[in-house]
């Protein structure tokens, strides 16, 4: 009687895999099927080039090779000689401070970015004679958060000097620099009523000459805060 063989072989070690299937060493690959040619190399993808400027004015320059909003900010700030940390958010198309033009996750190749950097700062003070401020928060996904809507009538819409575009930068000397807009929210929201508390905001730069405060158009997202 035969001795049973083992089931199977087992790959020797260093010996090429595919698809988890031992394979000879040494032995050839098949033919290509007749009639059928052998694959094309893939394409390299095209470089994609954006146009960029910074909102209150500068020459325009060239931006590529980002994925993300940290390294678009690093882009643009390399082409200005800028720190990444100066530039509050993005507007597409538009210098305006216009929150519907918000840069977002998707930018086509026509769309002409355009930065908006730090200005000056200013502190205001804010006390909460109801539960909500009027205010919607956004970020810019690097660490700024900023007012994107004010609500007609409300408490933040009676002081002048806070803006649509301003960005938080601190809660009574607490700084919340690199908190996301909900969590600024919620800051807001749980502060006491009928005690004052200061914000300190930071302005996006204006043009030379430019008038107003960066305006207090109507968006159509809801009021938080």
């Amino acid at each position: 009687m035969r001795r049973a063989g083992r089931r199977g072989r087992q790959a020797q070690e260093g010996s090429p895999m595919e698809n988890g299937v031992g394979q000879e060493p040494g032995t050839p690959e098949p033919p290509a099927a007749e009639g059928i040619p052998a694959p094309r190399p893939p394409r390299a993808r095209p470089r994609l080039v954006f146009h960029t400027q910074l909102a209150h004015g500068s020459p325009t320059g060239r931006i590529e090779g980002f994925t993300n909003v940290k390294e678009l900010y690093a882009k643009i700030a390399e082409v200005f000689s800028i720190s990444p940390t100066e530039i509050l958010f993005c507007t597409l198309n538009t210098h305006k401070v216009d929150m519907q033009k918000l840069l977002g996750g998707q930018i086509g190749l026509e769309d002409f970015i355009f930065a908006h950097v730090r200005g000056e700062t200013k502190e205001v003070e804010v006390t909460k004679t109801e539960d909500a401020l009027g205010l919607t928060i956004t970020d810019n996904g690097a660490g700024y958060a900023f007012i994107k809507r004010i609500k007609e009538g409300s408490i933040i819409n009676r002081i002048q000097t806070v803006c649509v575009g301003d960005s938080i930068e601190a809660i009574n000397d607490h700084t919340i620099v690199g908190c996301r807009h909900y969590e600024v929210a919620r800051m807001l929201r749980e502060l006491p009523r009928a005690q004052p508390f200061t914000l300190r905001l930071v302005q996006p730069k204006k043009a030379f000459g430019e008038l107003g405060g960066g305006g207090r158009s109507p968006c159509s997202c809801p009021g938080t805060g």
